[in-house]
């Protein structure tokens, strides 16, 4: 295990939860280990790690690129982290709005959809 590895999924787990991670963990084959570690490594021990700009500010801008290139699946999974990383739906909705201009209406349209949907399942959730 590298140091970027260990930093990558530390970073990995206090965004998205221990939950996810561990059934992320729990899913993974020989044929997606290379990937799941590319991932670690890169996104979350090189990128997320840094700290030249918050995790609030990353979520969004993550946000904003997924929902801009119609990532949904990956878009609800980062709606969620917003519980982690201190992105709040106002912070969200602002993200969308930019994407409406830059990325398209639709896009933005779709992503506010996944967003309502997403926020209500989490506040709906047992504490």
């Amino acid at each position: 295990m590298t140091d970027r590895y260990a930093q990558g999924m530390a970073t990995r787990r206090r965004v998205l939860g221990d939950t996810h991670v561990d059934r992320a963990e729990a899913a993974k084959t020989p044929f997606d280990d290379a990937f799941q570690t590319l991932i670690t490594e890169s996104a979350w021990g090189s990128v997320w790690a840094r700290n030249t700009i918050t995790a609030r500010e990353r979520s969004m801008l993550t946000i904003a690129l997924l929902a801009g290139l119609g990532n949904d699946h990956e878009l609800a999974l980062h709606l969620r982290a917003t519980a982690n990383t201190g992105a709040s739906q106002d912070d969200v909705l602002e993200a969308l709005l930019h994407v409406a201009i830059y990325a398209g209406v639709p896009r933005a349209n779709h992503a506010i959809k996944i967003a309502k949907e997403t926020f209500a399942q989490m506040e709906a959730a047992p504490k």
